[in-house]
């Protein structure tokens, strides 16, 4: 019932044009082995969210060895010192509560959702991971196996997969950002012990993480047990590296042709470089995609799914740390080709520029975003994630905040400065996909 009244309330005020949204409040502190502290106080549920995001992702993958990020998301699981494996399953489930993890290229993080009187309990768990995680052969060959059968199941099985695999590979050129976050089975097969220990060493610690966390607790006590299982953990004395890698512009398009095991119809990604997430044109370009294709009233979906040209569309606007990736997918209904999608793709791209979009069609694209917005805000989970997000990729956790300011004073003229800049006059990447049966010989 809160979430409808917020909702409702949400609804109306936008009717009346005054839209108001609480920020997400937040107490920081940095401990002496340098962990970042972000509390977030909310006694409406009697549940807590702890989050820990590392700073490393896919782009610090070692050269020939990707996957390794992702092969830690899973690791993590596993035992330590004081914990045998899958006891944070215990922790968590047993009470009622769930845990996850996800690894992004820029972070990975890692979360549980519990009642609040187990929070001391995780608290724990995380200094446990943090300071004492068993790096293996035994932990090390089963996830690795793990992450291989994911790889499979993922990529290889499903018809689309490779697609959407190869579609970073095609599309940077120098940055690390070109290595999917999944990896390769060929490079985890050549990875040793040795390899993996020295990524752990090198970046799971605490001055390169941030406990987030959200929810029904008491200040001073979280302060108490924060210091005691995770300021506790001693800050290595070695440097933490810095990646530095530049991509280069576009000078011009290129076409690449991707083949795919039983892909049934054909289909083409078209991808361009973008900002990254900080940059003051990120907000725009996000609601570029929802004008794009969210709901079966947007653009393409008029255009492509509703003309039956295509099964389906989307656009994704990927804003990262270092820069974006805006990709816009089709696969091809029955009898079209690939270039009718990207006709019709850059003919809407061309009409965005060159016209403003009406103010009904802003209206609805910044109502869909900020309702999905405050559905996250309604959780304690959505609130540390925001943050999480913020502070890693950002640069700025406040950013959970000003990018909602930023979405509520967005303007026609924004939306089409950066389809010109970015889309219409930025060079894109176009990738053809079919079935490998039609591969040239």
């Amino acid at each position: 019932m809160r979430r409808l009244a917020l909702l409702l309330l949400f609804v109306v005020a936008t009717a009346r044009g005054a839209t108001s949204i609480p920020p997400v409040e937040f107490r920081h502190r940095v401990l002496p082995n340098g962990l970042e502290v972000y509390a977030i106080q909310d006694r409406g549920t009697p549940t807590v969210a702890i989050h820990v995001w590392y700073r490393v992702g896919s782009k610090h993958d070692p050269e020939k060895r990707s996957g390794f990020a992702h092969l830690f998301e899973h690791m993590m699981f596993k035992s330590t010192k004081n914990m045998p494996s899958e006891m944070l399953d215990r922790l968590t489930e047993d009470v009622g509560g769930w845990n996850n993890a996800t690894t992004l290229d820029d972070a990975t993080a890692y979360f549980e959702v519990v009642p609040s009187n187990y929070l001391e309990t995780l608290l724990w768990a995380e200094g446990e991971r943090m300071g004492s995680l068993n790096v293996d052969e035994a932990n090390f060959s089963s996830e690795r196996d793990v992450v291989k059968e994911e790889f499979r199941y993922r990529v290889l099985a499903p018809p689309y997969g490779m697609l959407f695999h190869v579609m970073e590979l095609d599309s940077f050129v120098k940055h690390p950002y070109r290595r999917p976050v999944i990896g390769s089975i060929e490079d985890l097969d050549a990875a040793t012990l040795d390899d993996v220990r020295a990524f752990h060493s090198t970046y799971y610690r605490p001055d390169n993480a941030v406990l987030i966390v959200a929810g029904d607790f008491d200040p001073q006590q979280l302060d108490a047990w924060t210091d005691q299982y995770l300021g506790a953990i001693a800050k290595p004395a070695t440097s933490i590296p810095r990646l530095n890698i530049e991509e280069p512009a576009r000078t011009e398009e290129k076409n690449v042709t991707e083949y795919g095991a039983n892909v049934p119809l054909p289909g083409v990604a078209m991808t361009w470089l973008t900002p990254p997430a900080s940059h003051e044109d990120a907000v725009p370009l996000a609601a570029v995609t929802t004008i794009l294709t969210e709901g079966d009233s947007s653009r393409l979906k008029e255009k492509l799914v509703r003309g039956e040209v295509a099964q389906e569309v989307f656009a994704n606007a990927d804003l990262r740390e270092d820069l974006g990736m805006f990709a816009i997918v089709s696969i091809m209904a029955s009898g079209h080709k690939t270039a009718e999608a990207e006709k019709i793709v850059r003919d809407e791209l061309a009409a965005l520029a060159a016209k403003p979009v009406s103010a009904a069609e802003l209206e609805k694209a910044r109502n869909l975003m900020l309702t999905s917005e405050l559905r996250e805000r309604e959780t304690s989970n959505g609130k540390a994630f925001g943050v999480g997000e913020a502070v890693t990729i950002d640069h700025d956790a406040n950013a959970v905040n000003t990018s909602l300011a930023r979405l509520q004073a967005l303007t026609a003229a924004d939306i089409q400065r950066v389809v010109k800049k970015y889309l219409v006059d930025g060079k894109a990447v176009v990738i053809t996909y079919v079935d490998e049966g039609e591969r040239k010989k």
